[in-house]
């Protein structure tokens, strides 16, 4: 599976030089936040796949008027392919505003997601838009990641997590990948693409031993 990830700038090679063939074997896009609306717009009507974003902090927006065919993962657990991608958006609290978040805050959003999460088995791609802090970020309130993202590295070990907010044009020499513990950590600036392999989807499975059971038993 073939994913497109997007943050923070708009990316000039897809956007003013688009042409068919560099989106035409993505299967999903991801947007990492604070991209405008007009670009999100773009890649949903250019790309015959589901794109799915979280907000960045300037991304408020969105709130009034959300991308068009695009669907929003904040705080949701999102289905696809047999990869549970789980959206986590917005930045530490750095001034009054709109999807910004102290540690209790964003721990809180981490707590009521659980059991979605379990029900789930798990999470195999974390996406947000704040990186986690010591890996990527920087000491200053704006550009701080969330130490309480551990949680769900620690607990979960999903295999990726996806961010932006720490822009690579910060400064020379920032790391765009970061590995912690099982998961790959990856700053999704402008524009990253992956390649992941084909996972089945224990849905599908689940469905399909709860037929034989019923063709069995004549019950679920």
């Amino acid at each position: 599976m073939k994913i497109l990830a997007v943050a923070d700038e708009e990316s000039k090679y897809l956007w003013e030089y688009y042409e068919p063939s560099k989106l035409r074997d993505i299967d999903l896009i991801i947007g990492c936040g604070d991209l405008s609306l007009h670009y999100m717009n773009f890649l949903s009507d250019a790309a015959p796949v589901p794109v799915l974003y979280v907000h960045g902090n300037h991304d408020a927006s969105y709130d009034r008027e959300p991308p068009r065919g695009a669907i929003c993962i904040d705080d949701d657990l999102y289905w696809y392919k047999g990869y549970r991608i789980v959206g986590l958006g917005g930045s530490c609290r750095y001034r009054t505003g709109a999807w910004q978040f102290t540690e209790a805050e964003m721990k809180r959003r981490i707590s009521h997601l659980r059991s979605r999460i379990q029900r789930a088995g798990g999470v195999d791609i974390l996406v947000t838009h704040a990186p986690l802090h010591g890996y990527g970020d920087f000491s200053d309130l704006p550009h701080r990641g969330f130490t309480v993202f551990n949680e769900i590295l620690d607990t979960y070990h999903p295999a990726l997590m996806l961010h932006g907010h720490i822009h690579l044009t910060y400064g020379a020499n920032i790391p765009r990948e970061h590995q912690y513990g099982q998961t790959r950590i990856v700053n999704c600036y402008e524009r990253f693409m992956l390649d992941l392999p084909d996972k089945p989807d224990p849905r599908r499975h689940s469905l399909i031993e709860r037929w034989k059971q019923f063709n069995r038993t004549g019950h679920f």
